[in-house]
């Protein structure tokens, strides 16, 4: 999997880009070029979202109505396939693959995987659960088809349960039914988180052996309830304390991965340049998952990869990616600090492109 053709339209800073990109795709210039404007519109075009925003009006040109971003992508079997994303200022969404309209994100992200890495990526140690349970949860949707639709079903199921919580009064019978829905759904969600974890967890091991020396450092699936028990039984031992605090307390909702070293928070006890050799392992194993379940690649969006990092280590991530076989956009500020990497990756599947003030000039790699 990975793009041949990228072409941008009044996203941020980039009024008209078009770019034919390789395996491995270096931009480089001073900040606020424009260089992450362009790693975030193919996360747009693959999510319907932005890594930068939680609302996409942002990300339009300020003196535009909407942006566009466009991409000719080249899959595992040698197709080509036209994917193309519109955001109007006014909120209106339209995706469309091979000239056939998208009903959902959903559907951007089976189409085009992507693995991003950036700033935010520290929040799989550093944040909520929240952030290591949307990691957890992008690694089941893309290997295991069922897994959607459960957990569409747990998040009606939710929210049916919370507004039953803040009325007054509750009818025994409305907070049953949906006890019996959220508590089946919420154990045939918890078989695939756990399933994508056992196979993921190896992965992880051999994949930081690679990158660092870590020692006694473990992730642990944590289900959200109970592990003695099942959740129909939890939510009605809790229903009395759910009630007081008008939401459920327990449940898949409260998913999480566990990352500890010699027992203690791994944010507590690493370095920033060990958090982000931990962090790109856990991004790297899960793209080896993927592509051992879907025999696909994802593409791999890095911003500013030297960033805590010193040469060795940098070199080690980059020769881990060119393992992997799949395309790699890569941002940096100064070219020279990658120098010397991607050594195995040949020069006609590379490209480095000097950004300034949202223009792209392919200049030679050494």
């Amino acid at each position: 999997m990975s793009i041949r053709r990228l072409r941008v339209q009044e996203l941020r800073n980039l009024h008209d880009v078009d770019i034919e990109l390789g395996r491995v795709n270096v931009f480089f210039g001073a900040n606020g070029s424009g260089k992450t404007s362009l790693l975030e519109s193919v996360y747009v075009l693959g999510s319907g979202k932005s890594f930068r925003s939680t609302r996409l009006d942002p990300v339009i040109n300020h003196e535009a109505p909407g942006c566009v971003v466009h991409a000719s992508v080249l899959d595992s079997n040698g197709a080509t396939i036209s994917m193309g994303l519109a955001r109007e200022r006014s909120g209106e969404f339209q995706g469309r693959i091979q000239g056939r309209s998208v009903q959902n994100a959903a559907e951007l992200a089976k189409t085009l995987p992507l693995q991003l890495i950036n700033s935010d990526t520290f929040q799989l140690l550093e944040g909520g659960p929240k952030n290591r349970r949307q990691f957890l949860d992008w690694g089941v949707f893309h290997v295991e088809h069922s897994f959607h639709a459960a957990w569409v079903d747990v998040q009606r199921a939710l929210r049916q349960r919370n507004a039953l919580l803040r009325h007054a009064r509750i009818a025994p019978d409305q907070i049953e039914a949906w006890d019996v829905r959220l508590a089946v759904r919420a154990e045939e969600l918890d078989g695939f988180r756990r399933q994508y974890f056992d196979a993921f967890y190896p992965q992880f091991v051999s994949t930081l052996q690679e990158l660092a020396s870590i020692e006694n450092i473990e992730l642990s699936y944590q289900r959200g309830w109970d592990r003695e028990k099942p959740l129909g039984e939890v939510l009605k031992d809790g229903l009395a304390r759910d009630r007081e605090r008008g939401f459920t307390g327990q449940g898949p909702h409260r998913a999480d991965i566990r990352v500890r070293v010699r027992g203690q928070s791994a944010e507590e006890v690493l370095s920033r340049g060990q958090q982000k050799l931990v962090v790109c392992a856990m991004k790297v194993a899960q793209a080896r998952v993927f592509s051992a379940n879907r025999q696909r690649d994802c593409v791999f969006l890095v911003d500013d990869l030297p960033s805590e990092l010193d040469r060795r280590h940098r070199s080690s991530l980059t020769e881990l990616l060119s393992s992997l076989g799949c395309q790699v956009l890569v941002s940096c500020v100064d070219r020279s600090d990658l120098e010397g990497c991607w050594p195995s990756v040949s020069e006609e599947q590379r490209r480095m492109f000097h950004v300034e003030q949202g223009r792209f000039t392919n200049v030679s790699w050494s």
